[in-house]
């Protein structure tokens, strides 16, 4: 839905399509009429598919939000893989953040909408901080990598927490004020006032 590697045969291309196009679709309704508001029946009938289609690709609606964080997290952490090796690590972790931000500036109002759904549901609060330290972890591991030190490198370890703690609340903020205020100016705050790193 924003970032998948290519896939390799006819048939999963044929099926990622499908997927993203489902997944889009369930994405806006689920923006304008809210998690609760929204039936996989009133996905599919939008979608033009059967219930049976959308199972094939999505286990509950919950995992397309749930699905749709994933892949911006996959995005993110293959923008800091492509960073510079010799950048500090807050530089290389804002600046692949900063791609994330520029996709989401795309799309502000469904942006928004999906981000405040998020952060108010329940359900998708927990599942959405489950991936966040999921992510905290790969992004550490990328570090360490990058660092030729071992992968569970406590400093890392924190940095990652830390800098996707400030991506965290900078989007809030931002969700919170409608998407009126800049996220990107938002992010480069929260990032400045981390203390004692070389950033």
């Amino acid at each position: 839905m924003i970032w998948k590697a290519s896939p390799s045969s006819m048939a999963e291309r044929k099926r990622q399509v499908v997927r993203e196009e489902l997944g889009e679709v369930a994405l806006k309704l689920l923006a304008v009429q809210g998690f609760e508001g929204t039936t996989i029946e009133q996905i599919v009938a939008a979608a033009g598919v059967s219930r049976r289609t959308f199972f094939r690709y999505f286990k509950s609606k919950e995992d397309v939000i749930i699905e749709f964080l994933g892949d911006l997290g996959d995005f993110m952490l293959a923008e800091l893989v492509a960073r510079p090796v010799d950048e500090p690590p807050l530089v290389a972790l804002r600046r692949a953040f900063g791609a994330a931000v520029d996709l989401i500036a795309e799309f502000p109002q469904k942006s928004v909408a999906l981000a405040r759904l998020t952060l108010c549901t329940p359900v998708l609060r927990g599942r959405y901080l489950d991936r966040q330290a999921d992510l905290a972890r790969e992004m550490a591991a990328e570090l360490a990598r990058r660092a030729g030190v071992p992968a569970r490198d406590l400093r890392l370890e924190l940095t990652a927490a830390v800098a996707l703690t400030a991506y965290a609340l900078s989007l809030e903020r931002w969700s919170e004020d409608g998407g009126d205020t800049d996220l990107g100016a938002l992010l480069n705050e929260a990032f400045a006032a981390i203390p004692g790193q070389d950033h």
